[in-house]
């Protein structure tokens, strides 16, 4: 380990020695590294220093090769002895040796540094000195610590993680991760989005390819999206955060991905959402009570009761009445409907009366309305994920508007009888009657239901 082999010595190759070109390529190698490092024959000279070296503890490469150990310049007199025995007794040990202790800066400061040292064997197997790698504890500790949240991030972390490259794709997906994406760690990477979710890519995409070119959003966003899992898509909200990845061993920053950090908070959205409708409904319920007491006719008052109730919950309705049976009529006879009221099926409007007589309707055997009226309770119905012709098909032939997706058919009670059923309709860009739909309906529907018994009251009085 000659100290000719590095810049700062005093020996000069000839120039058409062969060596100088392996020389040269070790000094742009020990110069370029990241780490301090220096070397030591087998008397414990200095052979060789780089310039971290040079830039942790000031003393250059001319000032260090060729001294006798670090004692009086880069080690205290006291410690010196110390240190020696450390480093030089790393060449008769195996594998790598690691210490810390404390240098001397060439100003006089104290650095303290954390040093990984191990043996060089001669071309005879012999030692023939010890090279020994430091860096400051901190900048140590600091990259430790880095390394130690990036594998309790992918480990043992209560959210997901997942590394997304430049072309928007896993790299790294966290154990929380893959189960929020119902897929096994490994089987996500490299996968388009567009194939582990239903919903939200676009959005997603949108934001990651922002994060790559400007960087990360300022808060974290909630994104819904549609999970694919083996028992069907499950609609999901992740409180999500990015960061953009750049490499730091470039010059300029080089995007490597984006990192992205999710949270689900899907049932306290819910929860939040089911709360602010039930006010919204409660609200329209009251103030269609106030409308309601204002009008002459009950039969406008079911009206007014079903306008409110459309707000925010389906776009069409429709009132259909019971045909009373004569007396001594069979109890076996189909049911017969009319229309006494229909909200328009074109430009949004108020929902308007057919005459009390109502106009007779031929809904088919088994239709929902029907089955509504035989069993005394509410029916959900839905075209499901059929092409478009086939729900306008579906549709129409439930002489429902054309575009119908959901419907929802409540019967119409009052002291006892049944009046009629009220059908609410909904269309693609809504989403199916869920439960809490039908208690809402059924409320509105004994309003109705009451108003039209009034209704009824009244003709027969007037008649």
């Amino acid at each position: 380990m000659s100290a000719s082999r590095h810049r700062g010595t005093t020996d000069e190759l000839g120039p058409d020695e062969p060596e100088r070109d392996g020389a040269d390529l070790l000094a742009a190698l020990l110069d370029g590294m990241d780490a301090a490092l220096c070397a030591f024959d087998a008397d414990g000279r200095v052979t060789h220093w780089n310039r971290e070296a040079e830039r942790i503890l000031g003393w250059t490469a001319a000032e260090a090769v060729g001294r006798q150990g670090f004692a009086g310049w880069a080690v205290r007199t006291a410690d010196a002895a110390e240190v020696e025995a450390r480093l030089l007794g790393a060449m008769h040990a195996p594998g790598r040796q690691v210490h810390e202790f404390a240098l001397l800066t060439k100003d006089g400061g104290r650095v303290l540094v954390r040093t990984q040292s191990a043996g060089v064997r001669g071309a005879d197997g012999k030692p023939a000195g010890v090279y020994c790698a430091f860096s400051e504890v901190h900048a140590q500790i600091d990259l430790e610590r880095s390394i130690a949240l990036s594998e309790a991030l992918f480990e043992d972390a209560s959210w997901g993680v997942v590394l997304v490259d430049a072309d928007l794709r896993p790299a790294v997906v966290n154990a929380h991760a893959a189960r929020a994406l119902a897929i096994g760690p490994t089987a996500a990477l490299g996968r388009p989005l567009g194939e582990l979710l239903t919903q939200g890519v676009e959005e997603l995409e949108s934001v990651l390819t922002h994060v790559l070119a400007e960087g990360a959003p300022p808060a974290p966003t909630e994104i819904w999206v549609g999970v694919r899992t083996p028992e069907g898509e499950k609609r999901r909200c992740w409180r999500s955060g990015f960061l953009r990845l750049a490499s730091p061993l470039a010059e300029q920053p080089v995007p490597l991905g984006v990192g992205w950090l999710f949270q689900d908070i899907t049932e306290s959205r819910q929860s939040e959402q089911e709360s602010s409708q039930l006010r919204f409904r409660t609200h329209q319920l009251y103030r269609a009570a106030r409308a309601a007491a204002e009008c002459e006719d009950p039969a406008e008052a079911a009206t007014v009761h079903l306008d409110y109730a459309l707000a925010g919950f389906a776009d069409h309705a429709l009132i259909d009445r019971v045909v009373e049976r004569d007396a001594g009529a069979d109890d076996e006879a189909p049911v017969r409907l009319v229309r006494v009221a229909a909200t328009p099926s074109g430009a949004p409007g108020p929902t308007h009366l057919t005459g009390h007589a109502g106009i007779p309707v031929r809904y088919p055997e088994g239709h929902p309305a029907l089955q509504s009226v035989q069993r005394t309770g509410s029916v959900r119905v839905g075209a499901g994920t059929a092409s478009p012709e086939t729900t306008r098909a579906w549709a129409t032939a439930r002489q429902w508007p054309a575009d119908t997706v959901h419907a929802l058919c409540v019967v119409l009670r009052s002291r006892g009888r049944t009046l009629g059923v009220v059908t609410f309709l909904r269309t693609s860009g809504r989403a199916r009657f869920e439960r809490a739909d039908t208690l809402y309906a059924e409320d509105v529907a004994a309003r109705i239901a009451a108003a039209l018994d009034l209704a009824g009251l009244a003709a027969e009085k007037n008649g």
